[in-house]
């Protein structure tokens, strides 16, 4: 018997029932009115995962993609995650399929969990698998943080962070410890992780850090970038490469090192100051330049001096990041900040309304938000 699809659609309903042992096959024909033999057909391990089609006399249709179907299966054998859209280009380019996308698409659903198994791949495990991406030299590198907790509690210092970028080609490290996660430590970090290296690379890969990402959106949209991380990336000459959300596994090579540091440089140590802390990083960085990565099978020191020579020369002048915030004079004549007050003098504190401008060593309060250009609106200037 053959089913129309929407009988088909309601018997697979029970599949899981009957896998699970909850129903039985004939609980399930009395159920859906079928054939016992039709419903073991339809929900066993081998069963369609698409309806049936009928032929004009009747008789299930024979589908294109089932005449490719072994020639599909060894690609899957080879590369069990290929991709459909790459197993439709090659049957179609070099075999002479004349099938649609969605035809091969639904195939290889039902196909890639059957080749798994037979290469023993658990569904968990291929749940949790992704293909290795690799780069040219100079290409990329990964940033995150890492938080090292309480580890300068004893100075006095609350939260202690570690700052990583990591060159994708050949593992390069490079840390420095601070104490805070702002824009302006954060680019700090960048320029000093630049002048570690030699250059800047063509992309950097980021998560979502609010330093970078302006304001989270909807899968699919567009992300919007923080103006000054457009701004310093332009100075140097890379591009913002932002993941996906939940995706980890994007820059996992700079997580990875976020790790190794922490083993090998903080474990079982104890410090008094970042310098200090800086000091054991650089300390380390030969030794693990001297190893044999485990991925690449190489030197690491030797394909870092590839990866070095083919970055980007860095600006005779750096970056100067800034933050600009509205703030409020108030009637004393002063702007509150992060807990600090800003003095604006008297004669020039109309209109209320001023932003700051805020570098690494010093601040602005200007009339309006961004008119660096007309200086004779900037109404004081300090030093924190």
């Amino acid at each position: 018997m053959v089913l129309d699809p929407h009988r088909w659609l309601d018997l697979r309903r029970f599949r899981g029932l009957l896998e699970s042992g909850a129903m039985s096959l004939s609980e399930i024909a009395r159920e859906t009115g079928l054939d016992r033999k039709t419903v073991r057909k339809y929900l066993s391990a081998s069963g369609q995962a698409t309806p049936p089609r009928r032929s004009s006399n009747g008789r299930s249709r024979a589908r294109v993609i089932d005449e490719f179907a072994p020639l599909v299966d060894s690609m899957l054998r080879a590369e069990v995650l290929m991709k459909a859209a790459v197993i439709h280009e090659r049957l179609a380019n070099e075999y002479g399929f004349t099938g649609n996308y969605q035809r091969v698409k639904l195939y290889v659903q039902t196909a890639r969990p059957r080749v798994a198994e037979e290469l023993g791949i658990t569904p968990k495990e291929l749940a949790g698998m992704h293909r290795r991406f690799e780069v040219v030299p100079g290409a990329q590198a990964q940033v995150d943080w890492g938080d090292e907790g309480k580890i300068l509690d004893h100075m006095g210092i609350a939260k202690v962070y570690s700052f990583h970028m990591t060159l994708s080609y050949s593992r390069d490290p490079f840390c420095c410890f601070t104490t805070g996660q702002d824009l302006q430590m954060f680019f700090d970090c960048h320029r000093r992780a630049f002048a570690h290296f030699g250059g800047a690379p063509m992309t950097i890969v980021y998560d979502r850090t609010k330093t970078v990402v302006r304001r989270h959106v909807a899968p699919g949209e567009a992300v919007p970038l923080h103006p000054e991380a457009v701004g310093f990336a332009g100075h140097y000459d890379f591009d913002i490469d932002v993941l996906a959300a939940y995706r980890p596994q994007g820059k996992g090579r700079v997580e990875r090192q976020v790790l190794i540091v922490r083993d090998h440089v903080l474990s079982g140590r104890s410090f008094s100051s970042i310098h200090e802390m800086d000091a054991a990083f650089a300390a380390w960085v030969p030794q693990r330049r001297a190893q044999i990565h485990k991925t690449h099978r190489e030197v690491i020191a030797e394909r870092a001096a590839r990866d070095h020579a083919a970055l980007k020369a860095l600006p005779p002048t750096p970056y100067l990041v800034a933050e600009r915030q509205l703030r409020h004079v108030g009637k004393d004549c002063l702007v509150a900040f992060d807990g600090n007050l800003y003095s604006v003098p008297a004669h020039r504190v109309r209109p209320r309304q001023v932003a700051r401008e805020a570098g690494v060593s010093r601040s602005w309060l200007y009339n309006q938000p961004d008119l660096r250009a007309e200086i004779e609106r900037l109404r004081a200037r300090h030093r924190p």
